[in-house]
């Protein structure tokens, strides 16, 4: 990668899930190219020549909200934006993570930087300045009803500027003005619409989505391995998988997935075993992989891509998109991203439902010499028994997640925001979804690999033998009882650490297994 390539040019690249990931967590760096300092002090004079005319223009000369109505004189105008930063700032609830704060950092700073929102250079330089020293904002996680953008935490968001709030500076909660003194820096003084622009948003929103889409993407990857591994471990069919089946209902998701799981078996003698078998067919949580994991990836791709589309948008309000034309719009309203993030959660509930149903098949003994709770010696033991206890209460609760947030609406501002969408709810809940799928497919794991070492002298797929030798070296077979959530919080550190995507890329790469669906690019590009 050249020097030119590693940098991104707020305002003026395209900005992805992947790339903002990337400058959040500083492994990429942005800055402004000389065209976008053009276009953004074009904007901010724009501001200031409707401060000098008497013409109203809401959030520059006038309230906010229902106060559209007032005119703030020009003396007034700063007083203003620093205001509405100070009164907006009214979340509550626990912070959320550092690396979600400075995900709206660099959203709102890409936003900003398009040039229609009127920000001086100064403001957005010093926004830039936070990403570069990870300087994180402290943001309540709740507070926002996501119209007329994210209010509360995008005002929590910019305390900082002024020296007000708090932040996590080297891994330690401080207040701003402590850490600004430190490294020797003053507050900035806000200029007309500044305010305004910066807490006129869907950046917390986007944010959560950002941390969907790379969370659910990881789920999806590692459920098609654990569910292969299931397949072998019981001894499935992989009929289901055949490219001629998926041919005839042509989802793109349901190709991928049966694609990847057919190649994960391919070479394995276990599939042979099966051809012998009285099973006609298998279970639906075994052969209906496609249909259910391949739904989610759908629903994944749509996300990415409303996703994308909002990751280059401008979403305050009001927009200036010339000296004749200033727009008063709703560019703020989450719905667009509320909507696709209830679908997404939907998506990764069901991925974990699906799971607790092969983890059930896994304890019922009825399958290639499995035996019952996945113990030889039951009674004094319970085996694995109540692991699916753990996996029904986490597939219950994600269920009643997934009621969607963005069915609601409850006016705000006296009647002025009278249809909100409530998206911040949802990007909140697909993220905790998610942190439930990724404890219900450390579980499945487990009881596949528990399964899988029950298979007598058959050999798997050289990728699913390395999967399990993986998984071995990590968490032993089970030969009686013993304390169970060890086991989990390992094998939930292989989910969160990607290692069962690790021996997919090792084994790609030294060809023992194929990359065989066309679209894998894009399943697999954040």
């Amino acid at each position: 990668m050249t020097a030119s390539q590693s940098i991104f040019h707020f305002g003026e690249d395209h900005l992805t899930a992947g790339i903002a990931l990337a400058l959040a967590r500083g492994n990429k760096k942005g800055k402004l190219s000389p065209k976008t300092l053009e276009n953004i002090k074009a904007s901010s004079k724009l501001v200031d020549d409707i401060v000098e005319k008497s013409e109203p223009v809401y959030g520059i000369n006038t309230g906010f909200g229902p106060l559209c109505t007032t005119r703030i004189s020009k003396e007034e105008t700063l007083a203003l934006q620093e205001n509405i930063i100070k009164s907006h700032s009214v979340g509550v609830g626990n912070p959320i993570d550092s690396e979600l704060s400075l995900l709206m950092l660099v959203l709102k700073a890409h936003a900003l930087a398009q040039g229609y929102s009127g920000i001086s250079t100064n403001t957005l330089e010093r926004i830039l300045w936070f990403i570069d020293h990870r300087i994180a904002p402290i943001v309540p996680e709740q507070g926002s009803v996501g119209a007329s953008g994210d209010l509360a935490p995008l005002s929590h968001l910019f305390l900082p500027l002024l020296g007000l709030g708090e932040v996590v500076y080297q891994g330690e909660r401080k207040p701003t003005i402590e850490v600004l003194k430190a490294i020797n820096i003053e507050p900035i003084t806000l200029r007309p619409k500044e305010g305004l622009a910066l807490i006129n948003g869907t950046q917390f929103i986007a944010a959560h989505a950002v941390k969907t889409v790379e969370k659910l993407k990881s789920c999806l990857d590692q459920a098609d391995i654990i569910g292969a591994l299931m397949l072998e471990a019981l001894q499935g069919s992989v009929k289901p998988f055949y490219s001629e089946l998926h041919q005839l209902r042509p989802f793109k998701g349901n190709q991928h997935v049966a694609a990847r799981i057919k190649s994960f078996v391919e070479g394995s003698t276990i599939l042979d075993s099966h051809k012998d078998c009285d099973r006609v067919q298998d279970p639906y949580s075994l052969r209906c992989m496609p249909q259910v994991h391949g739904a989610s990836r759908n629903a994944w791709l749509h996300l990415k891509e409303l996703l994308e589309i909002e990751l280059n948008s401008v979403t305050d309000n009001p927009i200036l998109i010339d000296e004749n034309l200033t727009i008063s719009g709703g560019n703020f309203h989450g719905q667009p991203l509320a909507m696709a993030l209830d679908y997404a959660t939907v998506a990764a509930s069901e991925l974990g439902n699906i799971s607790d149903r092969r983890i059930y098949l896994a304890l019922e003994g009825k399958y290639a010499g499995v035996p019952k709770l996945l113990l030889k010696e039951t009674g004094i033991n319970s085996g694995y028994m109540i692991l699916q206890y753990t996996t029904a209460a986490l597939a219950s609760e994600n269920k009643s997640l997934c009621h969607p947030a963005s069915a609601d609406s409850i006016p705000t501002s006296m009647g002025q925001e009278d249809h909100v969408s409530m998206g911040s709810i949802s990007g909140r809940k697909a993220l905790q979804v998610l942190k439930n799928v990724e404890h219900i497919l450390a579980i499945e794991m487990l009881t596949a690999a528990q399964a899988f070492d029950f298979r007598d002298i058959l050999k798997s797929s050289a990728f699913l033998e390395n999967v399990h030798t993986m998984i071995r070296e990590e968490i032993p077979f089970a030969e009686a009882d013993r304390i169970f959530a060890e086991d989990i919080n390992i094998a939930h550190k292989i989910i969160q650490d990607q290692k069962l995507q690790e021996v997919y890329t090792a084994c790609i790469a030294n060809n023992s297994l194929e990359q065989t669906t066309v679209y894998e690019d894009e399943f697999q590009t954040l």
